[in-house]
């Protein structure tokens, strides 16, 4: 539905109902103009609880596995026959063979295969003298997560028969089997990955970007509404009033926020840390500054489609200067500053602390300060702008 179409459902549907000043009564009244407006309760309830089901379903596998790739043995020993049968038998890898390296590249020109291995000729003869020996990896670098995966069964292969080399000549050398096994790593390394185990895809960047999806259908949700009141006058309220309709339209959120922590995260496996608590307490901080955020962009914009055409644009933006998926302390100074206005930047960090990884609520206290900073300014900026704009009466 577009929000021309809810528009003009809403002012048939919204007559020029007096707006409420007391607390109780504007949060009542906000209940009823969001079920009563079509547009509005789709941004700020449906669409999320669609977002859940629809968003993680693609990143459903987490790990990327049998990535076509090729191979060219120019060698065609019995060591490269060896390279062959063990980089056949990795998970992450389907292995194919060309003749020469033009073949393979015009392969990847057809996203036929994500990369290749060149085994070069003589390379046998070279590891049984002692000489210098390698082969060839190369991966399409324009799909990261593919070329990781090229990247990594690749080496796993020779790792595992360059290891097997190295243990035939200490045996050769007269060490025992188990001798030699232990010699092929002299310091063993374990790699243990902490709260995402799986080093899942999804597991990495649904539980962010469900903060993200929470905030801009609530910002949208609220500056559409509140553009609708605006437009029917009846935007004017006392602070008791605001803080009315923003208690009604963080709780709407709130709930939605609970389908996400508590259902759809379990749904797809996702690591969590099990502190709800604290999880709740992030929740009914976040949802009303985002809604404060909202009505203040609401009254800003005046027009209800104009939340639509500026806020769908941003989201992306908001994302990455978040600093999740890139290191904030690698972005441009002003955009280092700039992120600090946005709810996100302190809700992903302190929502996956929390959730993921189960901080206590002390250990993640600046992202609640943070919170609790920009609900106070954007509250602020709420007054200035109900003073700023022609009201029919002022009320306190």
């Amino acid at each position: 539905m577009s929000a021309q179409s809810n528009n003009t459902h809403s002012k048939t549907n919204l007559t020029d109902t007096p707006a409420s000043h007391s607390f109780w009564n504007s949060f009542i009244q906000t209940f009823k103009d969001v079920f009563g407006d079509k547009g509005v309760l789709l941004m700020l309830v449906i669409a999320p609880i669609i977002y859940g089901f629809f968003y993680p379903w693609p990143y459903s596998s987490e790990v990327v596995n049998h990535v076509p790739v090729g191979i060219i043995d120019h060698d065609n020993s019995n060591l490269s026959r060896t390279l062959v049968r063990y980089a056949s038998a990795s998970p992450y890898l389907d292995t194919e063979r060309f003749i020469n390296e033009q073949a393979a590249k015009e392969a990847i020109w057809s996203d036929q295969i994500a990369g290749y291995m060149v085994i070069s000729a003589g390379l046998e003869e070279q590891v049984q003298s002692g000489e210098q020996a390698h082969v060839s990896v190369l991966g399409n670098g324009g799909y990261f997560i593919l070329n990781k995966n090229v990247q990594l069964g690749f080496s796993q292969a020779v790792g595992t028969v360059s290891a097997g080399i190295k243990v035939q000549k200490s045996i050769a050398k007269g060490a025992y089997a188990s001798t030699a096994a232990q010699n092929t790593q002299a310091v063993p390394l374990r790699i243990i990955p902490l709260y995402n185990q799986t080093e899942g895809y999804g597991a990495y960047v649904v539980p962010a970007v469900s903060v993200i999806i929470l905030q801009q259908t609530l910002l949208m949700a609220t500056a559409m509404l509140i553009g609708t009141w605006y437009e029917q006058r009846r935007h004017s309220t006392s602070i008791r009033g605001w803080l009315g309709r923003i208690g009604a339209l963080s709780s709407l959120s709130f709930i939605v926020g609970c389908f996400y922590y508590g259902w759809a995260f379990e749904l797809h496996h996702y690591p969590r840390g099990q502190n709800m608590l604290g999880t709740l307490l992030f929740l009914a901080l976040f949802c009303p500054t985002v809604a404060t955020l909202g009505c203040v962009l609401g009254l800003w914009f005046r027009q209800r489609e104009r939340s639509m055409q500026i806020l769908i644009f941003i989201s992306l933006p908001i994302f990455f200067l978040s600093g999740y998926p890139w290191p904030a302390d690698q972005l441009p100074q002003v955009l280092q500053v700039i992120r600090w206005l946005v709810p996100t930047t302190p809700a992903i960090n302190t929502s996956v602390q929390l959730n993921q990884m189960g901080a206590s609520v002390s250990q993640v206290a600046i992202g609640f300060y943070a919170l609790a900073g920009l609900w106070l300014l954007y509250f602020v900026l709420l007054l200035f702008l109900r003073k700023r704009i022609p009201q029919r009466k002022a009320y306190l």
